[in-house]
Order: C-alpha cells, then sequence, then structure tokens
C-alpha cells in the first residue's frame, strides 16, 4: 500500500497498529516516527511491503488552560474582562515598544502643568469641602480629598521617570513638591521605584509588593497572624508599611544615591516640624486628623489598591530571575483596570497601567493613546478588569503564600484554624462583577 503522506512535524495521534489502540503525540520526520507518549519508543516505517497501517490524522486538543473558553470562565470566576493568552518565548519588550506610535513618548509642557493645575485645584477644592462639610459628609470630602492627593502623586511619578518635563532640575523640584503632602521622600521612593520596573514579579527583587513566603508564615505565630492581617483586611492601606520599611532606611540604598536621598529626607522632615505645627497651631489637633490624616489615609487607600490590583492576580506569576522573562511580565504580568472616570481623572489615568510597564517614558496624558495601540497589536495578550468587588475579593482572600505551581496559596489553605481574618473576608466581601 502507500504510506500515508504526511508533512514533516505535523502532529497526530497513531491509532490501531496491527489491530492495537496506541494512544500519544507522534511527529514525523522524513521516514522516522517519535512517539512521546505513553511507551517512548522509536520505530521505522518500512518503505516496502508492509502490513497495512491505519491512521488518523486528528488535531490534538489544546490543555484546557490554552482554551479561550476555559480563559474566559476564569476571568469570570476572578472579576476578570479578559485573561490574556500567555506572550511568546521569543517576544522582546522592543518588539512590543516598537509597536507603539512615536508620539506617545513626547512631552508636552501644556498638558504637564495642566495635570498639576487639575491636582493643586482639586486638593484645595476638597480641603474647602472638609472645612465646611457636616461631620456626615466628611468621608465624602476625605474621598474626594485622598484621591485628589494621589493625583499629586501621579505628578511626581511622572517626574521620577523623565516623563514631566525635558529639564531634569524642573522635574527633581515639582517630583519633591508633589510628594511633600504624603510624606514621601521624592529620590528614596525615585530609585526603588526604578528598580520595581526593571524587575517587575521577579521574587525578591521586585521592591513593590510579592508573594508572602512560606518559611516567613511558618516562622511564628505571631508574625502569622500579622501578616494575615496585613495582607487580608488591611491590604488596602498595606502601602503605609511600604512606605515606612522602604525609604527612610539609609541602608537600603547605594553609597552612590546617599547625598540625594539625604535631601528629600530633609524636604520630608521639615515639612512635619514646620506644616504640622501649622496645621495644630491653626485647628487643633483633631483639625490636623480632618484636614491632613484622614486624606492621608484615603491616598493610602488608592496607593495600596492601585499597586495590588496592577500586578497581582491568581493567574499572574510571580517568577526568579533565571525564569523571568521582561517582555512577559510587562505585558502578560501588568493589568489594566478601569475605575470611575472621576477617579481616573483626578488620578491622571495610572490605572492604565500596561504601557507604563511597556516604557515608563510614557507621559500620564499619553497612556491611553498607547494603550489603543497595544489593544490593536498584542490585544489578546492583555488583562483587563473593570474595577469590581469580585476582583477585590479574588486578591484579599486567594492571593497569598507563595508556590511555584500554583501562583498563590490563600492563607486558610495553609492554617484554617488560624485565618479567621480570610474567613470573615470571603464571608463580608460582595461577590458581584
Amino acid at each position: 500500500m502507500e504510506l500515508l503522506k504526511l508533512e514533516n512535524n505535523v502532529r497526530f495521534i497513531l491509532a490501531v497498529v496491527k489491530g492495537e489502540i496506541i494512544t500519544g503525540i507522534c511527529y514525523l520526520k522524513g521516514e522516522r516516527v517519535i512517539q512521546k507518549g505513553i511507551r517512548h519508543q522509536q520505530f521505522l516505517l518500512p518503505k516496502r511491503k508492509s502490513r497495512v497501517i491505519q491512521a488518523v490524522a486528528i488535531p490534538v486538543v489544546p490543555s484546557p488552560a490554552d482554551t479561550a473558553e476555559y480563559r474566559k470562565q476564569l476571568a469570570e470566576s476572578y472579576g476578570f474582562k479578559q485573561i490574556g493568552e500567555p506572550l511568546p518565548d521569543n517576544i522582546k519588550i522592543k518588539d512590543i515598544i516598537n509597536t507603539l506610535p512615536k508620539k506617545v513618548f513626547e512631552i508636552d509642557d501644556v498638558k504637564a502643568w495642566k495635570s498639576v493645575l487639575i491636582s493643586v485645584t482639586s486638593y484645595a477644592l476638597g480641603l474647602l469641602m472638609i472645612s465646611k462639610a457636616p461631620w456626615y459628609l466628611l468621608p465624602l470630602a476625605w474621598a474626594w480629598t485622598g484621591t485628589a492627593a494621589t493625583g499629586l502623586f501621579v505628578i511626581g511619578h511622572d517626574c521620577a521617570h523623565k516623563a514631566f518635563s525635558s529639564n531634569k532640575l524642573v522635574e527633581d523640584i515639582v517630583g519633591t513638591l508633589a510628594f511633600l503632602p504624603l510624606i514621601y521622600p521624592y529620590e528614596p521612593w525615585r530609585f526603588k521605584h526604578d528598580q520595581h520596573h526593571a524587575k517587575t514579579n521577579m521574587l525578591s527583587e521586585d521592591t513593590a509588593w510579592h508573594p508572602v513566603w512560606k518559611e516567613e508564615f511558618d516562622s511564628s505565630p505571631i508574625l502569622r497572624k500579622s501578616i494575615m492581617i496585613g495582607y487580608g483586611p488591611l491590604r488596602p492601606w498595606m502601602s503605609i508599611a511600604h512606605w515606612l520599611m522602604w525609604h527612610f532606611d539609609l541602608n537600603k540604598f547605594r553609597p552612590s544615591e546617599l547625598k540625594r536621598v539625604k535631601i528629600s529626607l530633609a524636604c520630608v522632615f521639615a515639612f512635619i516640624a514646620i506644616g504640622w505645627p501649622l496645621i495644630i497651631y491653626k485647628t487643633g489637633i483633631m483639625g490636623w486628623v480632618k484636614f491632613w490624616l484622614m486624606p492621608w489615609l484615603g491616598y493610602h487607600f488608592w496607593m495600596s489598591v492601585f499597586t495590588m490590583v496592577h500586578h497581582t492576580a491568581p493567574h499572574i506569576p510571580f517568577k526568579y530571575s533565571n525564569e523571568w522573562n521582561a517582555a512577559q511580565a510587562q505585558l502578560n504580568g501588568t493589568i489594566h483596570c478601569d475605575y470611575p472616570r472621576w477617579v481616573e481623572i483626578l488620578c491622571h489615568d495610572i490605572s492604565v497601567h500596561i504601557p507604563h510597564h511597556i516604557s515608563p517614558r510614557i507621559p500620564s496624558y499619553n497612556l491611553r493613546a498607547a494603550h489603543k495601540s497595544l489593544q490593536e497589536n498584542w490585544g489578546k495578550y492583555l488583562n483587563e478588569a473593570t474595577w469590581n468587588w469580585r476582583l477585590m475579593k479574588t486578591i484579599l482572600t486567594e492571593c497569598h503564600v507563595y508556590d511555584q505551581e500554583q501562583n498563590y496559596v490563600p492563607f486558610d489553605k495553609l492554617a484554617p484554624e488560624e485565618s479567621q481574618p480570610i474567613t470573615f473576608l470571603r464571608k463580608a466581601l460582595p461577590d458581584y462583577a
């Protein structure tokens, strides 16, 4: 008989050889068939007189995790609009950057200073609202003012990435001043934030948040309980702990960085020494709480929520440096999330975060144009969501301890008898998307 002719390297299932069913994935190369299924054997197909071999070419069904339907179901269960396909290993970050329009990298001084005007005006309006609002409307005034303060942070953020002005001195001055009401030292934050971009979703090296280590979780009952509370109910304010741990310890910085770090710290301490007493002198201790502390907590709410939503989901892995891929971490490992429009305006579109990780040099006012380009060229690889309770519940109750196979293991699977904070969140948080 004539042998079944197949092109080289076509995947197929060989069925019924000598009357026996054999299941496996085979590759045909020339006249040699290598079966990579159950038997792991090699044999030659005879060229001449041979017994009849009945073969059927059947497309191999991809594993469930590779199918669009599976990703759709996963997206729905996690609170996402879309979970992207895995980015191929051969794609480099420069390949993605090269598809972006050149205009998204251009600094526009008018737009930059317009963003400053929006933030300063909205923050001042928030303080006015606090001064005039009756007690029962104060939470709304604090929410507005805290969100406006987040806009100040985003302006400093652009300055740190050299995306605000072509003048470096102007960027340093504006960045330092924008951070002062937040008690954030500009230069220490800039140095550590640059490392976050260089090592996004890399275990240990990423200076933003990463999963809890199992050894740390098991080290002591007191620490375990503290971690559960911090990564559970208090996670929307965990950036406060990050602020304290990373930006005031001189030992965390290189000798070449120390001069600039000390200048920033001096500015922050000067603001505290002058600004806080003035607030207390004019309004009393409760005035300091009303006009500074509560908006500051509102700012840290957004700082924490933005950070964890941008890079945290059960399907997004953190990897060791020898396994890490820059393009996959920045495109596949960063999440775009839509928030209420007033939040996005006051926060200068910082939630349009994927293009910012493809290139931090893109100014905040060009992020939407850059994201549109990414959707057109790389849309099937993007992770996208609209803020919802299911998304938050997934992060707060599932994304805890690092696991190489599963990415995360929830606290209540490792220590169910001690996981009351997580049990509370599972019951208390709504589950609608």
